[in-house]
């Protein structure tokens, strides 16, 4: 049998690759591999579902994502700008933000029927403002009878809290003529006569609220006798809370509160929720410099979030702490 050589196939003037740069070719493909493994991970995103700019979610949110940017490493939060409550569960339940703030009124009843979402905290109370002029006809909820009033944007917490308030107010209907505005279009709604009042659910002091205070004269409505209707139809979530003279610098009124949560979704990992709500809890203070509402925070009061459950990062976090 004819044998054929190793040397006659080789095309003339090919030298076989020499020991060093076998090396130099296993060495850059070592290197490479290295890089790939040790490249950074790509950044965490924290999305946080607010409300208005001049609202308290909105503040509180601020300072949160910058306390967050600056404390936890390859985390990048940033705020929302939303209808608020209603909006912030269903963005955080759809994977569309990862944390929210929300009245406890919003929430549904029944588990069954509740969102991919779970409590890091209770923070503090909102409540509920029926704003209208100084000298105007709207002193009490009757007066809205025929008149124009905002309660709230779709999607608010101010919707449902108003809306329900109106119903058992038996002004349901066609009783009000609605109109559906955020806080910051219903001031200049009402500073300009298109609105006569309207209705806004926040922690002391909303911003927006103040501001319209100092300008012109304003009236914000006692709503203490709607506290317990409001209770017996809708559930034990709704109390009274007072807001005192030097808040906005009018008379004192007594009003509906009802519990304000920072949310978080569901499926988030357990270490991360765990710093967020460390972090929560020990820039207390600093959260507060952002808005006074904030500082009402205390880890005993945070962990009561019905109908929400904890996450479960943020209970690791509570039990450690012992609150």
């Amino acid at each position: 049998m004819h044998r054929v050589s190793r040397t006659s196939s080789r095309r003339p003037g090919r030298r076989r690759a020499g020991p060093a740069a076998l090396l130099t070719v296993l060495l850059t493909a070592t290197l490479a591999a290295a890089g790939c493994r040790d490249a950074p991970a790509a950044p965490t995103t924290i999305r946080i579902a607010t409300g208005s700019p001049t609202a308290v979610y909105y503040a509180f949110g601020q300072s949160l994502a910058a306390i967050l940017n600056r404390e936890l490493p390859n985390v990048r939060a940033s705020v929302v700008i939303t209808a608020a409550s209603a909006e912030n569960v269903q963005l955080v339940g759809s994977g569309a933000a990862e944390l929210g703030f929300t009245q406890a009124d919003v929430l549904p009843t029944s588990t069954a029927e509740s969102p991919a979402v779970e409590a890091i905290a209770r923070v503090y109370d909102d409540q509920l403002h029926l704003v209208t002029t100084g000298g105007g006809p709207v002193r009490t909820v009757a007066d809205l009878q025929g008149r124009r009033v905002s309660v709230g944007a779709s999607g608010s917490g101010t919707e449902i809290t108003a809306t329900r308030l109106l119903e058992v107010a038996r002004l349901g209907g066609d009783e009000v003529r609605r109109e559906r505005l955020g806080l910051d279009e219903s001031v200049a709604a009402l500073r300009s006569g298109l609105i006569d009042a309207f209705f806004f659910s926040g922690g002391l002091p909303v911003r927006g609220i103040e501001e319209l205070a100092w300008r012109s004269a304003t009236r914000i409505v006692d709503l203490s006798e709607w506290t317990e209707p409001l209770r017996s139809r809708y559930g034990q979530v709704y109390v009274s809370r007072d807001i005192p003279r030097s808040v906005y610098g009018v008379d004192a009124v007594t009003t509906v509160a009802n519990p304000n949560y920072l949310i978080v979704r569901a499926n988030l990992p357990e270490r991360l929720v765990r710093e967020v709500t460390r972090l929560l809890m020990e820039r207390r203070a600093e959260l507060a410099a952002a808005h006074p509402a904030a500082g009402r925070m205390s880890p005993r009061s945070a962990i009561v979030t019905a109908p929400l459950p904890l996450h479960p990062g943020a209970a690791a976090w509570y039990r450690a702490a012992k609150p």
